[in-house]
């Protein structure tokens, strides 16, 4: 969306800032928007509306809706209109009575109406009649009507400063100030940053934990109030409020579906807002709109602001191989485990990516493998005949002629070893019921194997989860299991909880206390008679390497020694991991499953098209770590890539359309629209028509032109007959 763009033919916008020395188009409107850029749009004039703090904003079509709040002075009713098409403010048209003037009320859109509850009225300027609402009133956005609903039964107690939002047809109000002991207000007076999780349909709430955030990884929010949080495409967006006496402006990022935060990367050309509280969010499409606020020195704002979301399908990655791990479809190794030597199968190629240790004994599993085949040809003959079977290397062996491979670890139990295999297929665990004693014991048994197999980040993953699991009922068999496994920081960990102040006398009145052994409860009493002295270290963590870190290295190189495919591009061989093309391509999985080449080698093509060889190698750094920054031309051939593939989603396929819509050039746009033609992009084909006719003079001179279909050739000229003037005509017929 552009607010200064200029008109050249009915929705058709170009950037006339081009010059001819300038060789591709700048797009600022609608999907070709710079993807996390932030834009100061209009503010609000003052003869429209006050600036303000304490407000409402809905979205409702394209428009956003300003409700009340204070200009520092006075609360307000009034209610503001801003188009975000054609960047305007207005006073929204108004009929019958409206709430009396407040601020901290809530206002959600259901159907074509915005309903008002609650807020604080009065007059703030003589600190009289000041008192909190619950009273409900309507705005039909139609025709401007207000109506004040009259609800029979019980009501909410009146309130400011709380949530609300619209489900299953009901409108639902959470928590709150009532003007007195707060009793309403979730952790009372507190600033937390605390999230909470309510299940609409069990009626239940839920603290979402950060326990497994990795120490290094990027931390919540820190506490703040007076922020706003919006959600879109399955992410929550944090901006702005009060933390310790700053007013922070970034922007934090909670992804739902891997419970991690972020903090959102402006894009280069931002124009970013300064940090503020009490102002008001709302999303339309797929740009987030900030209004108003009380900035520095407690001044108000009439600011408004756009922010680009990246509305990309999520990265599949973690997924993919979590899937292969379930399914154990073309497993290669068998590890037989512990004492009772149970057995529990895996893929070699994600397992040898991740671990060093499980590397180390893979190699020697095979290299007794080897010897012992070898010794069995021996012994059936010395003598093979001509032309028979030789040691073929691994990148061109068939996959099905190797025989599963046993690799023995005596020190690992099963159901820990699991965990730790789920680890390093996905990045994370499944925490099994915080605080319950057997599931925290079962993961001090997978920190002691993260410890022995050299796991840096599944040992704070696993530190993490106990650390926070511990509590009144499990410690003493927390601690008692640490000593047992020399688990040193954790039995630290839990003897400084139990001669905490709160915690010392609960304890020890237990009865697991009277059968602690002897030893640790001398430590216990010496503990709390004589602390030791506090350590501090300010080395920092090792957090490990990530699995998009590791499955890098090993497509770089790191993996050679365990391919077991060949990837044929135009005759020439590129060893893969038949594994890891399985987990990431459901075309890879078919082929392997069903009909294997028994040579082991595969012709890559993409349709008909066979991809340059640079190409080619942005499609392998995709399916090996997610990949996708590619060079313009490389999208050219990787657009249609997700579906003869069979990719999770289109994930790749956007970000080639968006690299294409922000890098085309003179030089390339006739290529790229027959590849938009040959796929079917049709927003990419008018995209490249406009250019086609912005730039006509210099397209036209191109060879590829004469190259093009006669269709396509139609189509542009369609395209000139329809956006340009006679004027411009006769001028390009001229230069021409």
């Amino acid at each position: 969306m552009s607010c200064k763009s200029t008109k050249v033919a009915p929705s058709v916008d170009f950037d006339h800032s081009c010059s001819d020395s300038v060789e591709y188009l700048t797009l600022n409107f609608g999907p070709f928007e710079t993807v996390h850029r932030w834009r100061r749009l209009p503010p609000c004039d003052e003869f429209v509306g006050a600036r303000r703090s304490k407000h409402t904003v809905v979205a409702y079509r394209d428009a956003i809706y300003v409700f009340g709040g204070d200009n520092g002075k006075n609360m307000l009713n009034d209610l503001l209109r801003f188009d975000v098409k054609d960047c305007s403010w207005c006073r929204a048209f108004t009929t019958g009575t409206p709430p009396a003037p407040r601020y901290h009320h809530s206002a959600v859109v259901y159907g074509s109406s915005m309903f008002v509850f609650g807020g604080y009225t009065g007059d703030i300027y003589s600190n009289s009649n000041l008192k909190n609402k619950n009273d409900l009133f309507e705005y039909k956005f139609a025709t401007g009507q207000w109506t004040e609903w009259k609800v029979e039964g019980s009501l909410p107690v009146a309130r400011s400063a709380h949530g609300a939002t619209v489900y299953d047809d009901k409108l639902w109000i959470f928590a709150g100030y009532d003007g007195n002991a707060r009793s309403i207000r979730v952790s009372g007076a507190k600033i937390t940053n605390n999230l909470f999780q309510f299940e609409f349909k069990g009626h239940m709430w839920t603290r979402i934990p950060t326990e497994h955030l990795l120490r290094g990884s990027p931390p919540p929010p820190q506490r703040r109030y007076g922020h706003t949080m919006v959600a879109f495409d399955r992410h929550l967006y944090v901006f702005g409020g009060a933390a310790d006496n700053t007013l922070p402006n970034e922007l934090h990022c909670y992804d739902v579906d891997s419970q991690t935060w972020e903090v959102i990367q402006p894009s280069l050309d931002s124009e970013m807002p300064s940090g503020r509280l009490f102002h008001a969010a709302a999303v339309i499409q797929d740009a987030m709109y900030i209004f108003g606020g009380t900035v520095d020195n407690n001044v108000r704002s009439g600011e408004m602001y756009r922010f680009q979301f990246s509305s990309y399908p999520k990265c599949t990655l973690h997924e993919d191989y979590g899937k292969l791990w379930e399914n154990r479809q073309f497993c290669d190794v068998e590890f037989i485990l512990g004492e009772r030597e149970e057995r529990v199968l895996g893929h070699i190629a994600i397992v040898t990516a991740r671990c060093q240790w499980l590397r180390k004994k893979i190699l020697q599993a095979r290299d007794r493998q080897r010897q012992k085949l070898k010794q069995e040809s021996s012994e059936e003959g010395d003598e093979a005949p001509s032309g028979g079977p030789k040691d073929i290397p691994a990148g061109n062996r068939p996959s099905s002629s190797p025989p599963l491979l046993e690799v023995s670890i005596r020190e690992a139990e099963a159901q820990p070893f699991e965990v730790l295999m789920q680890f390093l297929y996905t990045d994370k665990i499944q925490y099994p019921r915080r605080g319950h004693v057997q599931d925290v014991l079962l993961i001090m048994d997978v920190y002691k194997l993260a410890l022995s197999f050299k796991l840096s980040r599944l040992e704070q993953l696993c530190v993490q989860y106990i650390e926070a699991s511990v509590d009144l009922q499990n410690v003493l068999s927390v601690c008692e299991n640490a000593n047992k496994l020399q688990l040193d920081q954790l039995k630290e960990h839990c003897l400084n909880f139990v001669v905490k102040e709160s915690h010392f006398n609960q304890v020890i009145m237990t009865k697991e206390f009277e059968h602690l052994s002897t030893p640790l409860i001398v430590e216990i009493v010496r503990r709390k008679q004589q602390p030791p002295p506090r350590l501090y270290s300010d080395q920092p963590v090792d957090i490990g390497t990530s699995l998009v870190q590791d499955m890098k290295a090993y497509l770089e190189g790191g993996g050679l020694e365990f391919c077991n495919i060949v990837l044929l591009l135009d005759g020439h061989p590129q060893p893969a991991h038949q594994a890891i093309l399985a987990a990431r391509s459901s075309y890879f999985e078919a082929m392997f499953r069903s009909f294997m080449p028994e040579d082991g080698q595969v012709n890559i093509s993409i349709g008909e098209m066979v991809p340059s060889k640079q190409a080619f190698e942005s499609m392998l750094r995709y399916i090996y770590y997610g990949d996708v920054n590619m060079p313009p031309e490389d999208s050219l051939y990787l657009f249609s890539a997700p579906y003869y593939y069979g990719f999770s989603n289109n994930r790749l396929q956007a970000y080639c359309k968006q690299n294409l819509e922000m890098n085309v050039t003179v030089e390339n746009v006739l290529q790229i629209l027959e590849a938009a033609d040959k796929t079917q992009a049709l927003d990419m084909k008018k995209h490249c028509l406009h250019i086609i006719v912005h730039q006509f003079i210099k397209v036209s001179k191109l060879p590829n032109l004469r190259s093009l279909s006669q269709l396509l050739l139609l189509d542009i000229i369609e395209s000139l007959a329809t956006h340009i003037s006679d004027k411009q005509c006769a001028e390009m017929c001229s230069d021409i």
